[in-house]
């Protein structure tokens, strides 16, 4: 009878230890709870053309929406565009307010200690924009000028790295979008705007006249998508999905449409 009790609890103690084994093995593969949930919010800037910006109809609309809106169907998922201040982006991803950043963020060392990205998948430069009929024709002419760009940009960023331009210019203001920055140097109130190529250039061509950009740029950047750095499984399926975009031209006939070619990173 002892040696019977002994082996079911030999037996009991294996099958226990067999359990435990496999449910730590289950517990170290990703699990996407962004896919559990049924949809993915994105959090963006919602006057930053032409990545995500409202048209004459109130509706959000752009290059980034587009490629959000693909990748959600290929995914299976729904998607829900969330503007947010874009100052303080980075907190609302991490609180969960959001579940990515999907709106021409540049990629940087900074960033990357506070979240993760997707491969990237645009290369932007910042460029200098100045009105039409300025005699500002080289970032040396900044010297004793007042310069705009957006708050928490990675403009601001680019500009303080050339620190001899950053420290001739009178005055640097900050502006809660880009949109903003460009209607003060439109009137007159500041002097020149750094800006992310994308949407400058597409700022400009809407104004024709009203604007120029100088040949000089503060540098180059890549772009891509801002997840959790938790969310390992839902970043892999949205790599994955991005690349299948790219081979089949989906993504390419996208970028067409909102630059005229295609100017996605290979």
């Amino acid at each position: 009878m002892k040696k019977f009790l002994a082996i079911i609890i030999s037996i009991l103690v294996l099958s226990s230890l067999l359990a435990g084994c496999g449910k730590s093995k289950a517990s170290s593969t990703p699990v996407n709870e962004i896919k559990q949930k049924g949809k993915f919010i994105v959090g963006l800037d919602d006057s930053f053309p032409p990545m995500g910006f409202r048209d004459e109809k109130g509706e959000i609309v752009g290059f980034d929406i587009d490629l959000a809106k693909e990748a959600a169907k290929r995914m299976g998922l729904e998607v829900e565009f969330k503007p947010v201040v874009w100052d303080g982006v980075l907190l609302s991803l991490k609180n969960k307010d959001i579940d990515v950043i999907w709106n021409g963020l540049t990629i940087t060392e900074e960033r990357k200690k506070q979240i993760d990205f997707t491969k990237p998948y645009l290369e932007d430069r910042q460029i200098v924009v100045v009105k039409g009929n300025s005699n500002i024709a080289s970032k040396k002419d900044l010297a004793g000028k007042v310069i705009g760009l957006q708050l928490g940009s990675t403009s601001e960023q680019a500009l303080n790295s050339d620190a001899e331009t950053a420290k001739s210019i009178k005055e640097l203001r900050k502006y809660s979008n880009n949109t903003e920055a460009l209607m003060d140097l439109k009137a007159g109130r500041i002097d020149a705007v750094v800006v992310d190529e994308i949407s400058g250039r597409y700022y400009v061509a809407k104004n024709p006249g009203d604007y120029k950009i100088l040949n000089e740029d503060f540098g180059k950047q890549i772009v891509g998508v801002g997840v959790r750095k938790e969310d390992t499984a839902f970043k892999e399926e949205l790599d994955k999905v991005l690349d299948e975009m790219k081979k089949d031209g989906t993504a390419a006939e996208i970028s067409k449409k909102w630059f005229g070619a295609d100017i996605l990173t290979k």
